[in-house]
C-alpha cells in the first residue's frame, strides 16, 4: 500500500468525527462543511460528503433546515441533533484514547 492510499484510508476513518466536530461548533451549509474539511487537509468530494450526511442523519445524529437563497435554490443546513452530541462526545473519547495508544507504541 503507497502513502497516498494510507493516508486516504485515515482520512475515511475519522471522517464521521470530523463532520460532527465541525457542526459542534456551529450549523453548515454542505459546501461549508466542505471548505472545512479541506481546509483541515480532510481532501473530500461532494460524492462522499452527500451519502455520509444522509447516512448521518438517517441515524439520528443531524438534522437539517432549509434556508432561501439570494443566488439559487434553497440551501439545506445542518445541524447535531441531541443524539449527535452525545456520539460527538462519545467519538472524541475514543479519539483520544486511540491517539494515546498509538502515540505509546512509539515511546
Amino acid at each position: 500500500m503507497n502513502r497516498e492510499n494510507v493516508r486516504a484510508q485515515m482520512r475515511k476513518g475519522v471522517l464521521e468525527l470530523c463532520i460532527l466536530r465541525v457542526l459542534g461548533q456551529a450549523e453548515a451549509y454542505a459546501s461549508d462543511l466542505l471548505d472545512n474539511l479541506r481546509k483541515a487537509d480532510m481532501l473530500v468530494v461532494e460524492g462522499t460528503l452527500y451519502p455520509l450526511l444522509t447516512r448521518m442523519k438517517n441515524a439520528g445524529w443531524l438534522d437539517y433546515r432549509w434556508e432561501e437563497s439570494k443566488s439559487g435554490p434553497p440551501r439545506k443546513y445542518y445541524r447535531l441533533t441531541e443524539l449527535g452530541q452525545e456520539i460527538l462526545s462519545d467519538l472524541d473519547q475514543e479519539w483520544l484514547a486511540f491517539t494515546e495508544a498509538v502515540a505509546s507504541l512509539s515511546r
